[in-house]
């Protein structure tokens, strides 16, 4: 009796341990762009979200497509940020610093939400294009590191 006491003590001891264990997991690609920088993304891949490591880059949950990302010189960074603030289609929603990394986002024609990101420390830039809504637009950046190796 005393040892299946032991065990059943036991086996409640280490379910708990793991109760309180949340289980990430994420996916990274470091692409070699046309300005001569290595770009790491690395995409936080938990509730089946996914990212692929062709150009242009797909931030997928499931089967489904939810984001588009292409690599874009730094320099026009400014002239992304202008456009969509001068467009009369176009709606700001937030701008500032993620990752050290200045961003920009914006709702085109209530159709699409796209980010404009420069990333620091480099000669580069990322769109990411959302044509789903601006809540999933927002979940694929922040699930999102973008750093220089």
């Amino acid at each position: 009796m005393k040892k299946i006491t032991a065990l059943i003590v036991s086996f409640v001891l280490l379910m708990s341990m793991f109760a309180g264990c949340n289980v990430n997991s994420s996916k990274s690609f470091t692409f070699n762009v046309e300005t001569g920088d290595s770009i790491k993304l690395k995409l936080d891949t938990t509730d089946d979200y996914d990212i692929s490591s062709e150009l242009p880059f797909v931030i997928s949950c499931g089967d489904e497509v939810l984001s588009q990302g292409t690599f874009i010189l730094a320099e026009t960074y400014d002239e992304y940020v202008a456009t969509a603030s001068d467009a009369e289609k176009a709606k700001m929603l937030d701008s500032g610093k993620k990752d050290g990394n200045d961003y920009f986002f914006w709702c085109y024609n209530d159709t699409e939400w796209n980010y404009v990101i420069k990333i620091n420390g480099s000669n580069t830039g990322i769109v990411l294009g959302n044509n789903v809504s601006e809540e999933s637009a927002k979940e694929c950046f922040n699930r999102l590191t973008i750093t220089v190796e």
